[in-house]
C-alpha cells in the first residue's frame, strides 16, 4: 500500500521555521504526508489567517484562520471582519484553533469565553467546522459547544486532545473529530491511548502541532511535520492496524472533514 499520511495540525508560520520552511515541508512529503494543515494565529490577532500565503504555494496543504485563546485579550471588532473576509479565502477550510486555555491564563477567561463565542458564529455563519484547543477548561467548554455550536453540523477538530474519555464522548456525539498528538507516544500517556482505543476509527485524526510537543523518538527536538509518521505508528499498534491501513483511513478522515475531494 502507498503510504498515505496526514498532518492535520501544524503551524508552518512558526518563526522557528523560517530558516528552512521548504525544507521542512519537502521532508514531510517524503515522509509519506499527502496532505498539511497549518493552522493560523500564533503569533497574534493581527495574523489570524497567517497560514494562507503558505497554503497557496502548495495544492495539497490547506490552512485556517482564527484567534487562539491565548490571544483573546487583543481581539477587536476589527478582527472579528478580518475573520471574516479570510474566510472567503479558497484555502482556508477551517476555523481555528479557537477555544479556551486556563492552564496559562493569557487572556481572562471571561475574555476567551466571549472570543470564543464570536468565532463560533463566524463559522456558522461560512458554513466552516472548527479547530477546538481546550486545556484545563472542558465544563466551560462544553457548555458553550453545547449551547452556541452543537446542533449547526459542521463539526470541528478537538486537537492535541489531552481531555478524559467522557470529553472525548460527549463531543462525539456533536460531530467532532478527535486529533491525537505526539504526546499519545509518551510512556506516562496511558490514559489516553486508552480513549484512543476506544474513538470511532472513522473520528480518529493524528497531528504533530509543530513545532511544539515531537514525538518519541524526537522529544525534545524541534517537531515537523514529517514526524506525525510516528503518531500514525504508534495509534496504529494501539488500534492493531498496519500503519499504512492506518494511515489511509485517517487520511481520509481529514479530507472529509475539510471537504476536499
Amino acid at each position: 500500500m502507498t503510504q498515505f499520511f496526514v498532518d492535520s495540525h501544524c503551524h508552518l508560520d512558526d518563526s522557528r521555521f523560517d530558516a528552512d520552511r521548504d525544507e521542512v515541508i519537502e521532508r514531510a512529503r517524503r515522509s509519506g504526508v499527502r496532505h498539511l494543515l497549518t493552522v493560523s494565529g500564533g503569533a497574534g490577532v493581527d495574523d489570524l489567517a497567517s497560514g494562507v500565503s503558505i497554503a497557496a504555494r502548495y495544492d495539497w496543504i490547506f490552512t485556517t484562520a482564527g484567534i487562539h485563546p491565548h490571544e483573546a485579550k487583543g481581539a477587536e471588532p476589527r478582527h472579528f471582519e478580518m475573520l471574516r473576509r479570510a474566510t472567503e479565502e479558497p484555502k482556508v477550510v477551517a476555523i481555528g484553533e479557537i477555544g479556551l486555555d486556563y492552564f496559562y491564563d493569557h487572556s481572562p477567561r471571561e475574555v476567551q469565553k466571549r472570543v470564543l463565542i464570536e468565532q463560533l458564529q463566524i463559522a456558522k455563519e461560512a458554513k466552516l467546522p472548527v479547530v477546538i484547543h481546550c486545556r484545563d477548561a472542558w465544563a466551560d467548554l462544553r457548555e458553550i459547544i453545547g449551547q452556541h455550536w452543537a446542533s449547526q453540523g459542521s463539526g470541528g477538530v478537538l486537537h492535541c486532545f489531552t481531555g478524559s474519555r467522557d470529553d472525548a464522548f460527549k463531543f462525539l456525539d456533536w460531530g467532532f473529530m478527535i486529533s491525537f498528538a505526539g504526546n499519545i507516544t509518551f510512556k506516562k500517556a496511558g490514559n489516553l491511548r486508552d480513549v484512543a482505543r476506544e474513538v470511532p476509527l472513522e473520528r480518529l485524526l493524528i497531528e504533530t502541532d509543530s513545532p511544539y510537543l515531537a514525538p518519541e523518538p524526537y522529544r525534545g527536538k524541534r517537531n515537523e511535520p514529517a514526524y506525525v509518521v510516528e503518531v500514525a505508528r504508534h495509534l496504529a499498534a494501539v488500534r492493531g492496524m498496519p500503519v499504512e491501513e492506518f494511515g489511509a483511513v485517517v487520511g481520509r478522515n481529514l479530507l472529509g472533514l475539510i471537504g476536499v475531494a
